[in-house]
Formats: structure tokens, sequence, C-alpha cells
């Protein structure tokens, strides 16, 4: 696992952005894994700047989302069907068959799912997934206590998931979904990389946890410390609870030049 310490949030999303775009100029028909929420919003601006000002080309780019919440139609406003389109999708020339995002409007979700997960085999497996990690350790809707073997599949949310996305719904938890459809840690850790943002204070436990505490079902996250190409970009805040931030930096600012990102 490598831990990429930035200034601020805005300074880790670029440098995980040059990662995307260096995949996707290598390997012009890469599959993407990609998440939903704040926390890839300025990656997703910068790819999209890329794009329109560099060239960066997703015609032949296949991307697989993390997770959607059970219940809502693709056109609500806080699906994240309709987050991927207005914040990524619509402003770069992907193609929209391509495009993949679990269905939560699905009559048989068990049946969705593993059609979910063939898609991705028949598309060779996800190149690179973008991940963020919750403030209880989750990683796409894989609350704690989740399987490491879990595949795509109905969850039941938390009630500190709920609260947490309640700002996506006015405040009102009442308004949030209680069930989604993820990719399971299982198919997460089957992604080639694996790319992990977290930013401010409010993550600073759940990244020392992630990062320097046991493997623990507890901590899903924590699963990441046995993938062997996993990349954590966090900024100060979200850095401040790690006992071993020093070297870290250290060992970022020491990379041969043909290791660093761009």
């Amino acid at each position: 696992m490598e831990i990429i310490i930035k200034e601020n949030g805005e300074a880790a999303s670029e440098a995980a952005a040059r990662v995307v775009a260096r995949l996707v100029r290598e390997k012009p028909n890469a599959v993407l894994g990609l998440a939903t929420g704040s926390t890839p919003l300025v990656l997703y601006r910068e790819l999209i700047r890329l794009h329109k000002e560099d060239g960066l080309d997703f015609s032949q780019v296949t991307t697989f989302n993390l997770d959607e919440y059970a219940g809502l139609e693709k056109e609500h406003e806080q699906s994240y069907h309709s987050f991927m389109w207005k914040n990524l999708f619509s402003q770069i020339n992907i193609h929209p068959e391509k495009v993949h995002i679990p269905d939560g409007m699905a009559d048989d979700i068990p049946l969705s799912c593993a059609t979910y997960e063939s898609t991705i085999i028949a598309n060779g497996g996800i190149d690179l997934q973008v991940l963020g990690i919750g403030s209880d350790g989750h990683i796409g809707f894989n609350e704690p206590t989740s399987s490491f073997a879990s595949r795509t599949r109905i969850k039941t949310l938390t009630q500190q998931t709920v609260t947490d996305n309640a700002r996506f719904f006015d405040g009102d938890e009442n308004k949030v979904p209680h069930h989604c459809i993820t990719m399971g840690i299982g198919t997460i850790m089957d992604a080639r990389m694996n790319l992990m943002l977290a930013f401010g204070e409010g993550k600073a436990e759940a990244v020392a946890a992630m990062v320097e505490g046991p493997v623990s079902a507890i901590m899903p996250a924590s699963i990441l410390q046995h993938h062997p190409a996993a990349k954590v970009f966090i900024d100060e805040p979200a850095a401040s609870a790690l006992t071993l931030s020093d070297y870290y930096r250290w060992v970022y600012d020491g990379k041969p030049r043909w290791q660093q990102d761009a």
C-alpha cells in the first residue's frame, strides 16, 4: 500500500487523476471502476479538464460503478446514475453503452447482481478502481463485518452511513434509502489497482485504521493492505492520525523518476 499525502484534497485529487490519465493513455480501452459522493468530485473535474484541454480520450474506456441506492430510479437527482452523468460522463467522450451502473430498480436484484459480476469478467476485469472510505471504514457500501470474499449484492446500510448521507437528502435521514447494491470486497480486490481518496479530519481515524491497524472485517478498507497495487491519496487532515506519516512522505518524495505519477 502506497500512501501519498498532499497539502489539500485538490492537490491529492490532481495527483490521483494523473494516475488515471496515465492508464488511459497507455491502455485506451481501460476498464475503470468509479465511485460517487463528494470525495471524487475534484478527481472527475481534473479528468474532464484533461479531456478538454489535453485530449485525454475516453472513447474506448469502459466503466463500472461501485454502487447504487436500491429503490431509486436512475433519473432521481440523488441516484448515482444521475451523479455520474452530471459530474463526469456528460462532459467526456465516453460511449453510453460502455457505462455500467448497478440497477437500483431491478425486478430481480440477485440476478441483476450476478449479471453485473459476469459483465465485469466479460470485459476483462477492472484495471483501476476508484474508492472512498466511510467514517466507519466501509468501501463501496460494504459496511463493517462485510465478507472479504463478497461479490456484488444488496446490502443494508448502517445507521452511521444513513446519517452521513443525509446531507445529500436535505439533511433528512428518512429520505435516505436504507438498502443499496454494491460491488463486494472480493470484486474490489480483483481490480488490478485500487486508488483510494480520503480527505478531511473526519476521515483521519478510519485512514489510520485502514493503513496501520489490523486487517479486520470490522474495518472493511483494511483489506487493501493485502492488495498488490493500492494507492491511498490523502490530505494533511486525513493523515493526522497516522503514526508513520513522515515515513510515507519520505518514500513518496524519494521515488525514482520512472515510478512518479506524471
